[in-house]
């Protein structure tokens, strides 16, 4: 944690484990909402539903807190490419490999996204060079992915499928954090008016493919209808809101950390609530990429017979 990070977290850090539990809940449990809209709904009905919803989340938020949308036309035209990095592609790709993986393989393999955010910045973006460290948690977060969907054994067909469109997700992800630090941090915009703006543009971009798709819509029932709102008005709404929080209260290093609980929540509640059967291997592999991230980020000392930076 950084120093300015430290002050912010004793200064006005006391509220912020609420706020990083509740995200750390809503996005581990999106994986289970996702396949429970999938029962009625088709890939992009849900990816469609959850943005829709989600903006009209924080629409209503920006409103109530009279905070303004962004004016000027650059940040827009930024926040489309976000909107397209980070919720119009990866949900439609999430929901799709949902109807081949289990939430459970879906929601470790999401935790491969801090992982695909620093390859991106490598190669994508120039931004730093990598140490040894870096290289080594990436490598070892990818070998994670391959114990998770037991790579010894064979993997059929349909379940590639699902896993190439998570890690298609991810990927989106990876390029899409690093483009929100060059080109829209700088701008000194409020978190909520991004959000709010880039939640609505990805609906709006999904809205003609929605449209368009004649996939017959299953029954309606409350356990549906709850998932989609819960899935978009928190996941995709309110939980962004708690993340800011606990940004500003306790800093990003904290707020980052969240990546760790969100694949134990996710195979919690897809074990117990859904009844997916959890292989050992699957918990083993979520460790294995959750070791990978850790080493990646410097949380994890490499030993290279050189002294560790202060």
């Amino acid at each position: 944690m950084t120093t300015t990070e430290g002050a912010t977290a004793q200064g006005s850090g006391r509220g912020w484990l609420l706020p990083y539990l509740g995200a750390a809940l809503i996005w581990g449990c999106s994986f289970l909402f996702i396949k429970i809209g999938l029962e009625a709904l088709s890939p992009i009905h849900v990816a469609f539903g959850r943005q829709a919803l989600g903006a009209v989340a924080l629409l209503v938020l920006a409103a109530v807190t009279r905070v303004r949308l962004p004016r000027d036309r650059g940040t827009w035209a930024h926040l489309f490419v976000v909107a397209l990095l980070l919720n119009s592609v990866p949900s439609t790709l999430f929901a799709f490999g949902e109807t081949h993986v289990s939430s459970v393989v879906a929601g470790i393999i999401n935790a491969v996204t801090p992982l695909a955010t620093i390859l991106a910045m490598f190669v994508a973006f120039r931004s730093d060079r990598p140490t040894a460290g870096t290289v080594a948690g990436v490598l070892l977060g990818f070998a994670g992915i391959l114990v998770v969907v037991g790579i010894w054994d064979g993997v059929g067909s349909n379940e590639v499928l699902g896993v190439l469109a998570c890690l298609g997700a991810v990927a989106c992800y990876g390029i899409g954090f690093p483009y929100i630090r060059r080109n829209l941090a700088p701008r000194g915009e409020r978190p909520l008016a991004l959000a709010a703006t880039q939640i609505s543009l990805a609906a709006l971009q999904l809205l003609p493919f929605a449209l368009l798709d004649t996939s017959p819509i299953g029954e309606l029932t409350p356990r549906v209808l709850g998932a989609m709102l819960a899935l978009g008005a928190l996941g995709t709404g309110i939980a962004y809101v708690w993340n800011f929080q606990v940004i500003e209260r306790a800093g990003a290093t904290m707020a980052s950390t969240v990546t760790y609980l969100t694949p134990l929540v996710a195979i919690g509640v897809g074990a117990s609530l859904l009844g997916e059967p959890v292989t050992l291997n699957q918990p083993l592999g979520g460790l294995v990429v959750l070791l990978g991230v850790a080493l990646a980020q410097g949380r994890l000392a490499l030993r290279t017979g050189r002294p560790a930076p202060a």
